[in-house]
C-alpha cells in the first residue's frame, strides 16, 4: 500500500468503497500475494480488466477464471525487435532457440539493499526463476509450450539471499523445437540475448544493445535496430494493448502455461 499525494489510497482490497465502480485493476504486489488478490477480485467484481504482474503465482495454484479478463505483465512482448523477430519467424521452421539473461542482483535496484528486496526472499516469491520468467514466456510465445524439460535451479553464489540465483533449462516444445534457457542473478556483465536457429537463417536479438541480426546460408547479414528505446515505452504499450486490441499481451491462459513450466522446474529441484 502506497500513500500518494492527492490520491485516495487503501490498505487492502477489502477496504475499497464500491469496488465495482473501477474498470481496470493492476496487481503489482509481491508474487506470493497474487493468488489471494486475484481470487478476491474475481469473486467481487465482474466484467473487468485485471492486470497482474508476472509471474501469476509463486507456485502452481488451483485457480480458474470466472468473471473477468486477466492479463499478465510480460512486458518484453512489446519490445519492437522481439515483435519483428516473431513476424520474421512466422514462415520458418525453428529448430533451436536459446535465451540467456543475467545481471548481478546487488546492482539491480539503485539505492536498495538487495538483501531486503523480495528477490532475495524465497518466502515472498523471490528467486531468479520467477523474476526472469520473461524468457520462458517469450520462448513459448514464439515456438509453443515446453512439453519436456530437464533443469537445474540452485543457489550457487555468495550472495546473501535464500532464493535461487541460477536456473538452467533444456527442453523441447510442442512444435519439436529444442530450447535452452539460462537465467541468473550472478553475472557481473549484464546481458539478455535470444538466439534462434531455423532451417534457413540464424537470428540474434540483443536486448541490451537493442539490435537484431539476421544471417542466411550465404552469410548475408541484415541488421534491425531500435535505438533510444525507453523502458516506460514498453509498459505504456502493454497497458494500451490491454485497454484496446489485446493483441500481444500475455493472456491468463498463456500465463498459466508459463506457470506450468515454472512448476516443472520447481518439482525437479525440490
Amino acid at each position: 500500500q502506497q500513500t500518494l499525494k492527492n490520491k485516495t489510497s487503501y490498505k487492502s482490497l477489502e477496504d475499497i468503497d464500491d469496488i465495482n465502480k473501477y474498470d481496470y485493476f493492476v496487481i503489482a504486489s509481491e508474487t506470493n500475494k497474487h493468488f489471494e488478490q486475484l481470487k478476491y477480485l474475481d469473486k467481487n467484481v465482474k466484467n473487468k480488466l485485471i492486470f497482474c504482474e508476472k509471474p501469476l503465482f509463486e507456485k502452481k495454484r488451483n485457480f480458474s477464471l470466472a468473471n473477468n479478463k486477466i492479463f499478465v505483465g510480460y512486458v518484453l512482448r512489446f519490445h519492437p525487435l522481439l515483435q519483428k523477430l516473431k513476424i520474421l519467424l512466422e514462415n520458418e521452421e525453428i529448430i533451436f532457440i536459446s535465451a540467456k539473461c543475467g545481471q548481478y542482483l546487488p546492482l539491480w535496484r539503485e539505492h536498495t539493499d538487495y538483501r531486503k528486496s523480495y528477490s532475495a526472499k524465497k518466502s515472498e516469491g523471490g528467486g531468479v526463476l520467477l523474476d526472469l520468467s520473461h524468457e520462458i514466456d517469450y520462448i513459448q510465445w514464439i515456438c509453443g509450450e515446453l512439453q519436456t524439460l530437464k533443469s537445474y535451479q540452485e543457489k550457487v553464489s555468495d550472495l546473501e539471499i535464500n532464493s535461487d540465483d541460477l536456473v538452467v533449462i533444456i527442453g523441447k516444445t510442442m512444435q519439436n523445437c529444442i530450447v535452452n534457457i539460462s537465467i541468473d542473478y550472478i553475472s557481473k556483465r549484464t546481458h539478455r540475448k535470444l538466439i534462434v536457429e531455423t532451417k534457413e537463417n540464424s537470428y540474434e536479438l540483443d536486448f541490451v544493445l537493442n539490435k537484431l541480426v539476421k544471417q542466411d546460408k550465404q552469410m548475408l547479414e541484415k541488421i534491425y535496430e531500435s535505438p533510444n528505446l525507453e523502458r516506460n515505452t514498453l509498459f505504456t504499450k502493454m497497458h494500451l494493448d490491454i485497454l484496446t486490441e489485446q493483441k500481444n499481451i500475455c493472456t491468463f491462459e498463456e500465463g498459466l502455461q508459463v506457470m506450468n513450466t515454472i512448476s516443472m522446474v520447481q518439482e525437479q529441484n525440490k
